[in-house]
């Protein structure tokens, strides 16, 4: 681990630590109470009752009750039950492959990243389902289909946004029915202006040559 945190920014009581988590890809920070200050009372009683005021934003946690159930930042158990339990990668493998590859398109696929103005667009597709289109003139667009209710079929499917761009035909680039998510396999989507979405599902789309489009 790296220490990152700045002087002036709490740096004395609660640095800011870096380490790096291969599997994902991505930076993992916490805050390190320093050993000088985790015997205060006082500065426990602070830190305790300025996290209770936080927590009191959300309605759910705001009631004496539940404010009274709040784990004592200061205590050792509470560090301990915070520690990753990195055997939960094998024991929560399908929950852990689907947010492993969702962080990957978003590394990997530039046009998400982008989040420049005018760069998506959307549509409502059915009362539980809708699309977002996101723009790339370089690598292609990428189509989001989300449907948050029952198997459903779009037949004829007249909304713009579904097109695809000229001499391209669409494939599934990622789906959360994938059988590693637990899921059971993705049907064709797209096929004779009819679209078929599975139900509670989200896949990605991006473009591919039409077969003997460049013949």
């Amino acid at each position: 681990m790296h220490d990152t945190a700045a002087r002036g920014f709490g740096a004395d009581v609660t640095p800011l630590e870096l380490a790096r988590d291969t599997d994902l890809g991505r930076d993992l920070a916490v805050k390190v109470l320093l050993p000088a200050h985790q015997h205060k009372p006082e500065l426990a009683r602070l830190v305790r009752r300025g996290r209770a005021d936080f927590l009191r934003q959300f309605p759910a946690l705001a009631a004496p009750e539940m404010q009274a159930q709040l784990p004592d930042p200061a205590a050792p158990t509470t560090f301990e039950q915070s520690k990753l339990d990195l055997s939960e990668r094998e024991r929560n493998g399908e929950m852990y492959a689907l947010h492993r590859d969702l962080l990957a398109i978003r590394r990997e696929e530039q046009v998400f990243a982008a989040q420049r103005s005018g760069g998506v667009d959307g549509a409502v597709l059915a009362s539980e389902a809708f699309v977002l289109r996101y723009f790339d003139g370089a690598q292609g667009d990428r189509l989001l289909l989300v449907n948050l209710g029952r198997e459903l079929s779009i037949d004829p499917a007249p909304e713009p946004l579904l097109a695809p761009p000229a001499g391209t035909r669409w494939e599934v680039r990622w789906s959360s029915e994938d059988p590693r998510y637990g899921g059971f396999g993705t049907p064709p989507v797209e096929g004779d202006e009819r679209w078929h979405l599975p139900s509670e599902s989200a896949i990605v789309m991006r473009p591919a040559p039409e077969p003997g489009a460049n013949d």
